[in-house]
């Protein structure tokens, strides 16, 4: 799956920027114009790639307790703004990431240490990553908590993260998709078409500094999108 077009490649920042343009028109059809269902269907394309910069962020960080903080402390500013904004206890793609970061860092830690308590370890995450996605909201009626895009979500980094190869990556990335689809179901297959972008991936990160472009520009679109969506209602 690898091209061999030289002009047909897509380095980290390049990705990351159509992720974030996806994941803009996905809110804007979901909270301004959500009789154009078509923006929703573009959005699918915002998560797989950025599951598979998760995976590669965690692949080559050089602190990876540094990755984690900070992506559970933008998590935690963006439900602050699902707080006061939507009184909503949705927890958000970061909060999925940040248990998909902790997931992989775990993995990594049995797969070394290959003791009893690493394993064990792993299995208690594990299941409490399922019981906060898949049984916690039925334990907490009367409120919409819900973690985005579910277990499958938080297993789809870690997912990509275990292939070694780009067609091992793509091949897992593509039956995480598939668990998401059939969980979902339509429009979400059509995140599926993203994987032809990743496979286009150079594996380089680009020349620009935009290491926190991401954590900052997601809370910061959300606060503009639901004050415009308040102002028109």
């Amino acid at each position: 799956m690898e091209t061999r077009l030289g002009w047909l490649r897509l380095n980290g920042n390049q990705l990351k920027l159509l992720a974030l343009l996806f994941m803009t028109v996905d809110h804007i059809g979901a909270y301004l114009l959500p009789q154009y269902f078509g923006l929703r269907m573009i959005g699918r394309l915002a998560m797989p790639i950025f599951a598979w910069m998760i995976a590669e962020g965690c692949r080559y960080t050089r602190n990876k307790s540094k990755y984690l903080l900070t992506m559970a402390a933008f998590a935690a500013i963006c439900q602050v703004v699902y707080l006061i904004f939507k009184t909503s206890l949705y927890q958000c793609i970061l909060v999925t990431f940040s248990m998909s970061i902790l997931l992989i860092y775990t993995v990594d830690y049995a797969s070394k240490k290959k003791t009893p308590l690493s394993l064990v370890l792993l299995g208690a995450l594990v299941g409490a990553v399922c019981y906060i996605c898949v049984f916690l909201p039925g334990d907490l009626p009367g409120t919409d908590f819900r973690v985005d895009y579910g277990f499958f979500g938080v297993l789809l980094p870690v997912m990509i993260y275990l292939g070694r190869s780009k067609q091992e990556k793509l091949l897992l990335a593509a039956v995480g998709l598939v668990a998401l689809g059939r969980e979902y179901g339509y429009p979400q297959w059509l995140a599926l078409l993203a994987l032809p972008l990743l496979s286009v991936y150079d594996g380089t990160r680009g020349k620009l500094p935009m290491k926190y472009l991401f954590y900052i520009y997601y809370p910061l679109h959300l606060v503009v999108i639901y004050a415009i969506a308040m102002l028109i209602r």
